[in-house]
């Protein structure tokens, strides 16, 4: 009956054994699936105390503004940025994320696109695919995965996820971000454009709300014709005006994207280049993680809603 359990305003689609159990729990108003979503919001705004929304997608100031007895956001996802965290803060609103869970398959996706990216898989699956193969010649040479020079980018959880993998690969691994860590054996270089200069893999895994932009044209010019830039953070971190114009130049060797500056939007330049890799922003897309972060959503909203801390809070 509605009413009897606390309501909350789910703003995308979840895993559905994840949304059963919210069911169960919760008077659930799929916002998403609303025609008109500023009246139904406008509708159901006084008895919505909670909202769950997606890391890539959040939430707007204007919506936590219609939303009076908000009180918490809780983010399936890792990354913050799509909210604006100082406001929820001033509003007085608490948010969690999904932090760990999606750790290793974010780093393995990371591992995927730079073979894939180096060794030239999905130029040469086309081929394949094409029927072309014994009818004209294959794609040329690629290049080989290991011993490679890596700049990691942001050394956060994910980047030392990748670094771990990348040792198995005989990798030289060296890093970039906000401060050195004294419990790795990993060189800190403190200037990003020389991490760039001194690195044939650059992988990016630095936290989108303190590194919008950082890969600019400066960057991709010292990663160089040879280099390959790999993008398993959020999209806004690459001036993805410049990595197209390096791309389509030679400057820079090649790319493989999981994520990027307007998605779903994709450069169109982008989709005609062999010497890149795209994926749709599919770092945590695995049965296992989308289960775990769906179980850590529904163990903020529990705690939320029993009157204790938030197990992931982050305001």
């Amino acid at each position: 009956m509605v009413g009897m359990n606390p309501e909350i305003l789910l703003l995308q689609a979840l895993p559905p054994a994840i949304e059963k159990q919210m069911e169960a729990l919760y008077v659930v108003h799929r916002l998403h699936q609303q025609g008109d979503p500023a009246a139904y919001v406008s509708q159901h705004c006084g008895l919505i105390r909670a909202v769950v929304t997606g890391g890539g997608l959040g939430i707007k100031n204007a919506m936590i503004d219609a939303l009076p007895g908000l009180e918490a956001i809780t983010l399936f996802g890792v990354g913050t940025d799509a909210v604006d965290l100082d406001y929820a803060r001033e509003r007085g609103v608490m948010v969690s994320n999904t932090p760990d869970v999606l750790t290793d398959d974010v780093a393995d996706l990371a591992l995927g696109l730079m073979i894939a990216t180096l060794r030239r898989m999905g130029e040469a699956e086309r081929y394949v695919r094409s029927g072309a193969w014994g009818q004209s010649p294959p794609p040329g040479l690629a290049r080989r995965v290991s011993g490679k020079q890596v700049g990691i980018v942001g050394l956060g959880r994910v980047g030392k996820a990748i670094a771990r993998r990348l040792q198995g690969f005989e990798c030289a691994i060296r890093y970039f971000g906000p401060r050195r860590y004294d419990d790795v054996a990993y060189e800190y270089v403190a200037d990003l454009v020389e991490l760039a200069r001194v690195s044939d893999v650059l992988v990016l895994s630095a936290a989108g709300d303190r590194a919008q932009g950082i890969i600019d044209a400066t960057v991709l010019e010292a990663l160089g014709p040879d280099g390959v830039l790999i993008n398993v953070a959020r999209g806004k971190v690459v001036d993805e005006a410049a990595l197209l114009a390096a791309l389509q130049s030679g400057s820079l060797g090649g790319a493989g994207l999981d994520v990027f500056a307007d998605e779903p939007n994709v450069p169109a330049a982008l989709l005609d280049m062999d010497q890149v890799v795209l994926q749709p922003h599919r770092g945590s897309a695995t049965h296992e993680t989308r289960q775990a972060m769906g179980e850590l959503v529904l163990a903020n909203l529990h705690a939320f809603f029993a009157g204790h801390s938030l197990p992931t809070r982050v305001v």
